[in-house]
């Protein structure tokens, strides 16, 4: 279905439906660092190479939001010779998916306020309303607000990113129309006052919702620049969410291609561990092989190595630094999913520093290919397309970390000990009762999903390489109960980002002939 000349929605409906033909390709990476890693440029080179190869081969990834767009990270389509193309249009409005999943988010919460104000006939506890409001960009002002109750009464809200909505997730892991109504009428909006959940089906919501939904559901197709198809559809937040793109284009691109790349966000300890544990197990998906990237500039900054220091060869730095891809490795390795480390070349790297990767991936039993896609095309990653080839070809081993029947506190403390390297996870009594009554009312058997910083193990951002022995602070639990999981939020991360004291939104403008400039 046409959206102009270089975009289009696949109604899925109209594909034949026959089972899976490919196989799915995970890319994920090391912590992120302001070196930069390139997950997408390697998830669009990697595609790219497989083609080159012989193999057909589809990309599926996220939708950018405009909050990392204007503000610090930039877009989402890779960059160099290794881009998703129309990336004005990718990064900014694209097919208007994000402003439905605001809109349906916004409607239910509007419901909330006029059943209050039309005499509150379900007796719902104001103070205990948990809904709150979404937009599409970073705007730190909005994280907390005072809103009208009802005619008089005032109440305490506020704004979370359109990422960060259980709109979002539940879109991304829909199975189709009648699923994604189902999830939509059993979000959870609040209590009443005699402790009673109400849902979204209970206020008449999920209907109209679900209307407004009804095209986003369409997987958006687009192209890279060697023609590759591309499926870019849905951006779930990977700390608040599950950080993967949509299981509806997942899927129908295994029905069609001999090979799926798709990616997961941030690094392997929250996108991978989200998508084996939340996507895969919802969706029933088995990935054959992982890429894990990562680049010698990051590895050095692990290491304790200064941004504007990166350009000079340290190979000590890069073993030093090496800890936080050994414990990505190891990690992936626990669910029984084969990786090869994907090396993304900067000029400034150095063959000594090269070849002390490729040593530290080898020595803990994966390999470690070089590849130059940015600057290269497809070319450039033909050796990491040729490995996971061979990754490929054996049965898939895949299996989740944990069983759905362990207790919530349960598969947290797994996440936390087995994954991140710490000693325990801390919560009030008051988390902990919570955890309990879900588990009580029925919730027990879903996954968790568990909200800290991307940029360490732990919960401290400055804490690189690959921590151990730490404390996890879990202070605050959410009922995602449309998406199908619980949320625990660990230190102190954000659901609504604020712009950085510069932000990239600054540098935006149209030319003289209508040229968008600085948009990246």
């Amino acid at each position: 279905e046409p959206y102009g000349h270089y975009k289009a929605k696949v109604d899925v409906d109209r594909l034949a439906q026959s089972g899976d033909v490919g196989k799915l390709i995970l890319v994920t990476a090391i912590s992120p660092t302001p070196a930069g890693e390139g997950k997408t440029t390697t998830s669009v080179g990697l595609a790219y190479a497989l083609q080159r190869i012989g193999q057909r081969t589809m990309l599926c990834l996220r939708e950018p939001s405009l909050g990392p767009c204007f503000g610090t990270k930039g877009g989402a389509t890779g960059g160099g010779y290794a881009q998703v193309v129309p990336m004005e249009d990718i990064n900014l409005h694209f097919t208007g998916d994000f402003h439905a999943v605001t809109s349906a988010h916004n409607l239910l919460a509007a419901m909330i306020d006029n059943h209050l104000y039309w005499g509150n006939a379900l007796d719902i506890d104001p103070d205990r309303i948990v809904w709150r409001r979404v937009l599409d960009m970073n705007d730190r002002a909005l994280r907390e607000i005072t809103q009208a109750a009802g005619k008089h009464d005032t109440r305490q809200s506020g704004f979370d990113i359109t990422v960060a909505s259980e709109v979002m997730a539940i879109l991304c892991l829909a199975d189709d129309m009648a699923d994604l109504q189902a999830r939509l009428g059993r979000i959870v909006v609040g209590h009443t006052r005699d402790n009673r959940m109400i849902t979204a089906h209970d206020l008449k919501a999920d209907g109209a919702m679900a209307v407004l939904l009804a095209q986003a559901l369409k997987p958006n197709l687009v192209q890279t620049l060697e023609g590759n198809p591309a499926l870019i559809h849905g951006g779930p937040f990977a700390n608040i969410a599950h950080g993967c793109n949509s299981v509806i284009a997942t899927r129908t691109a295994l029905k069609l291609a001999n090979y799926v790349v798709t990616e997961a966000g941030f690094g392997a300890d929250l996108g991978a561990e989200k998508f084996f544990n939340i996507k895969c197990r919802q969706a029933a998906l088995r990935p054959s092989a992982a890429v894990i990237v990562a680049t010698v500039r990051s590895l050095k900054m692990n290491g304790g190595v200064a941004k504007t220091a990166l350009a000079h060869e340290d190979v000590d730095a890069v073993y030093r630094g090496s800890a936080n891809l050994v414990r990505h490795l190891a990690n992936v390795g626990q669910f029984g999913v084969p990786t090869v480390v994907a090396i993304n070349r900067f000029p400034t790297d150095s063959e000594a520093e090269l070849a002390a990767v490729k040593a530290i991936a080898e020595a803990h039993g994966s390999k470690a290919v070089v590849c130059s896609h940015w600057s290269d095309g497809g070319a450039g990653a033909e050796d990491l397309a040729h490995q996971v080839v061979d990754l490929a070809t054996a049965p898939s081993r895949f299996t989740p970390l944990y069983d759905d029947a362990m207790p919530l506190i349960d598969k947290i403390n797994a996440v936390a000990t087995r994954l991140y390297g710490a000693a325990e996870v801390v919560a009030d009594a008051s988390v902990l009762r919570q955890l309990a009554q879900w588990q009580e009312a029925g919730y027990g058997h879903l996954p968790v999903c568990i909200a800290k910083t991307q940029y360490s193990f732990s919960t401290d951002p400055a804490a690189l390489g690959a921590p151990d022995g730490h404390t996890i602070p879990l202070r605050e639990v959410r009922l995602a109960a449309g998406a199908g999981f619980v949320v625990a939020i660990c230190g102190t991360i954000m659901t609504m980002p604020g712009l950085p004291k510069v932000p990239a939104a600054e540098a935006i403008c149209l030319d003289a002939n209508g040229v968008i400039e600085g948009l990246f």
